[in-house]
């Protein structure tokens, strides 16, 4: 079910004014956790990445990260699948790059996979990441939020490329069946290529967009969620 993003919430996020941008001391690439200006009472956290920190990576085009963390953010909108948090491109204090909602976490991934609530959530997951060719599903790029107990996942900057990539830690629905929900998803978003690929144009080479249609073109014509190489397909540091 499509789900309205809160027009409020995407104008502070997209021009409020950023007040503190403090470095977060983990992940490769410089990411900040910054606050905004007379946000009011409920005044979100949010996670700014800015090209200017991306650290160099000989398979990915310099500052594309962020592009294609908004490109997946649009895709899963399209899609209706609403697990990557509100996300806006805009310039910040080192730079444009992305600007994307806080959502603390409860747990990770771990607890989740038995859980029989999250199934439908986490399998959709596992198709955006087939049809994104997502280099970098950790683990710990998916979990509950504290407050809404939705799964969510994060951190697509490493997306869109146009040899195969895939690195994920969800394998438990490989050889499954796309039920109807999921066939009737990919149906739509083949259907409308010409849109989504103009929508997607900003922010990815064309060939990328070319390679996005063709893995969902091959997963509505096998019908099947394929199987997983354990030798290529497991994220680094996982």
């Amino acid at each position: 079910m499509r789900q309205p993003l809160n027009p409020i919430l995407l104008r502070t996020l997209q021009d409020g004014e950023i007040d503190e941008c403090k470095l977060v001391p983990w992940g490769s690439n410089y990411t900040f956790a910054v606050t905004f200006v007379d946000a009011g009472e409920t005044a979100p956290i949010a996670i700014y990445k800015p090209a200017s920190g991306e650290i160099p990576l000989w398979d990915f085009d310099s500052g594309s990260l962020y592009r294609r963390e908004y490109a997946s953010f649009l895709l899963s909108r399209v899609l209706g699948w609403h697990f990557i948090p509100p996300t806006v491109v805009r310039d910040g204090p080192h730079g444009v790059g992305t600007v994307q909602l806080y959502i603390e976490p409860l747990q990770r991934a771990q607890n989740l996979i038995t859980r029989e609530r999250y199934q439908t959530s986490l399998k959709q997951m596992f198709v955006f990441d087939l049809l994104v060719n997502n280099a970098d599903r950790k683990s710990s790029h998916l979990f509950v939020g504290r407050q809404d107990r939705r799964l969510w996942g994060i951190d697509h900057g490493l997306t869109f490329h146009v040899d195969a990539k895939l690195r994920t830690v969800i394998w438990n629905f490989c050889g499954e069946p796309l039920d109807v929900n999921l066939r009737q998803s990919l149906d739509r978003l083949i259907r409308h290529q010409s849109r989504i690929g103009a929508l997607l144009d900003r922010y990815l080479r064309d060939a990328e967009i070319d390679r996005l249609f063709m893995r969902a073109d091959q997963l509505r014509h096998d019908e099947t969620l394929p199987y997983l190489n354990q030798r290529r397909n497991i994220p680094y540091g996982w």
